[in-house]
């Protein structure tokens, strides 16, 4: 199976690849523009042969100057590019704006649709079983198709977005089916392509619709003859681009359907909820068609058909529902299914304290079996284990946490807590660096992070970041200048606490994003600066109680694995850590995995991981762009609280 980073690399070939085929299509439009302004020519024009005979129609369009033939090429290439860089840069919010496009409204973290609470918390279990933040979400009231899609240009930007149709109709073992197929999109590299292919498809049908607009403008005027027909042809020109358009993305979309599909089961282990979905859709009314105009623009990136198309099999986007069903789940039988299935519309509501937080039991580890390999290929996966911990792990949170994360204002406050050092005279220098009102709120909700270990920070900051993100843009400055007052406060700053203040700017002040196209011999400064920095951190005193030894020997075991000289790996300070972490997410897919292998070398070179190694790791994958799964799922929560 193909690991996060290759999906990743894949991906990127599959645009260069997909511009080609899109431009290749243009030309086809170009050509068939030509051929219409050459034959309005001909029309207008008298052609006079030899001995009385009449030319051939080639050979008056051969006739036809050259000028004629290089307009109507450069006008329509210039309005087929415009209207699609226009489209795409509409679209530089990435998932925002396509929920936007689609009419689509965002489900506040305080919803009281119960049916809204029940998918956001299954968006939040995958989010934190993949270890992606958690996307936005967001529902499309006036749809009755039961629907959905994921959309963004990265797995720290998507939304997740469902049809009305969706959640009145579906289980809440369907829904994780489907929201499961959604994440294997965000985690397989599929958005930014599909956002792309938005924009692109746009110039191309653009042409149908000024067709259509000169046939419905003309119908029934005088001397319109002529502009009629220029708009039939047009009409005709745009659809046929749009024809060659539906090929390209059918070509495509289908074997990542199917993908999707199979990554819902691995990751649910419940052929049920996904082909339970699909047994609905099939039987509901409304299928899965999507009213809004966007519906043919979007057709590739939703959960099931969109739209009607003709010769289904050639330029459907999706495979049929029974080859679907069939596929992730043969024996499926949809009578005994449909009689045993329980009704959808009123779920009983989640206990969030399920379970209350106990002791922690010292340092908590566990033996680590796998190969620095085998650790880098974790990344971007999830399965049923790992949905069950994120569950947990939910469940074990304090139910006034949960309530408080649903505001800006309570969410600043508990990623504030969370940094809050012991003992009390500690905690107490990083309060009074505080002004307030904040500092109050900070002491509020101090109780319910106190008994929480590094296990639930990630878990903690993941919950709390959707409300933080519809903040002012004030209230984000505020928050990012008092967890630096805070991690300042007691005059030492650790690598989690660095690692935690560098991942919630990223989510609230993003730096412009740089091409992932360096390779780690480019980049061997800044990766070895957090290879010690890794070192450093997760490295205890060895046998015969040197930590330096055990030091240099993990720093040895990542250097080798990345390729890099280890006298490189000398100067730690924040600012070059800072620095180092930016420049490496623009490495190349396949160069990140190396690096991600080459931490694991050395945080694990003792055959074990501890609670605060795995959570490190976790950190530094998410700021990264590289998200890690629970690395100690088998670890009961209860006992993971400080």
């Amino acid at each position: 199976m193909a690991t996060f980073f290759e999906h990743q690399n894949l991906a990127r070939r599959n645009t260069k690849v997909l511009v080609l085929l899109f431009a290749a299509a243009v030309l086809a439009v170009i050509a068939a523009v030509d051929l219409v302004l050459g034959s309005l020519y001909v029309w207008n024009a008298d052609f006079y042969a030899p001995a009385g005979r009449s030319p051939s129609f080639a050979a008056m369009l051969q006739a036809v100057p050259a000028p004629v033939y290089f307009a109507g090429a450069l006008a329509t290439g210039a309005l087929i590019l415009v209207v699609s860089l226009v489209n795409v840069a509409r679209l530089a919010e990435g998932g925002v704006a396509v929920a936007k496009m689609v009419g689509a409204r965002r489900v506040a973290p305080a919803t009281g649709d119960v049916l809204e609470q029940r998918l956001r918390n299954v968006v939040e279990e995958m989010a934190i079983a993949s270890g992606v933040r958690v996307p936005e979400v967001y529902v499309m009231d006036g749809e009755r198709g039961i629907n959905a899609f994921a959309a963004g240009w990265d797995v720290s930007g998507a939304v997740v977005a469902v049809t009305r149709g969706a959640l009145e109709t579906l289980t809440r073992d369907e829904l994780q089916g489907v929201i499961a197929h959604e994440f294997s999109h965000i985690l397989n590299g599929d958005m930014r392509l599909n956002v792309r292919m938005i924009g692109v498809l746009a110039g191309i049908v653009f042409l149908a619709s000024v067709g259509e607009f000169l046939m419905r403008s003309m119908r029934g005027s005088r001397d319109s003859k002529g502009l009629v027909l220029v708009g039939l042809a047009l009409f005709v020109i745009g659809y046929v681009g749009l024809f060659f358009a539906r090929l390209i993305k059918a070509s495509v979309s289908r074997q990542r359907e199917f993908l999707a599909d199979a990554s819902s089961v691995q990751f649910t282990r419940n052929p049920d909820g996904i082909a339970g979905a699909l047994d609905q859709i099939r039987s509901a009314a409304a299928g899965t068609l999507i009213a809004n105009r966007y519906a043919e623009e979007m057709s590739h990136m939703f959960f099931g058909r969109s739209v009607r198309v003709f010769w289904a099999g050639l330029l459907d986007t999706h495979p049929p529902v029974d080859e679907r069903i069939r596929r992730v789940h043969p024996r499926f039988d949809p009578s005994t299914y449909r009689a045993t299935r329980q009704v959808a519309a009123v779920p009983t509501p989640r206990a969030l304290d399920a379970k209350p937080a106990g002791r922690r039991l010292g340092d908590l580890g566990a033996h680590w079996g796998r190969t620095p390999g085998e650790s880098a290929a974790l990344v971007g996966t999830v399965d049923a284990g790992k949905v069950d911990f994120a569950a947990r792990l939910l469940g074990a949170l304090p139910a006034p946490l949960r309530d408080k994360v649903k505001t800006a204002e309570g969410a600043a406050a508990i990623m504030i807590a969370l940094l809050l050092a012991e003992p009390q005279e500690a905690m107490a220098r990083q309060v009074e660096a505080l002004a307030e009102p904040l500092a109050a709120r900070v002491r509020e909700v101090e109780p319910l992070t106190r008994r929480l270990g590094v296990a639930f920070h990630l878990a903690v900051i993941d919950v709390a970041l959707p409300a933080m993100k519809t903040a002012s843009t004030e209230a984000k400055k505020e928050l990012l200048a008092a967890l630096e007052a805070v991690i300042n406060a007691d005059r030492r700053v650790s690598l989690h606490e660095f690692v935690v203040l560098s991942l919630v700017r990223e989510q609230l002040a993003p730096a412009p994003k740089a091409p992932q196209t360096k390779r780690l011999s480019e980049l061997k400064v800044e990766a070895a600066t957090i290879l010690a920095l890794v070192a450093h951190a997760g490295t205890r005193v060895d046998a015969t109680g040197e930590r330096e030894a055990a030091v240099l020997a993990a720093m040895h075991a990542g250097a080798a694995v990345m390729g890099i000289p280890e006298r490189a790996a000398v100067a730690l300070s924040v600012d070059l850590a800072h620095a180092a972490l930016a420049a490496l997410r623009g490495l190349a897919p396949m160069e990140k995995g190396v690096l991600v292998k080459g931490l694991f070398a050395a945080i694990t070179l003792d055959g074990t991981i501890r609670v605060a190694e795995a959570e490190l790791m976790r950190l530094v994958g998410a700021v990264l762009e590289c998200p890690l799964p629970p690395l100690l799922e088998a670890l009961d929560p209860a006992t993971l609280a400080a």
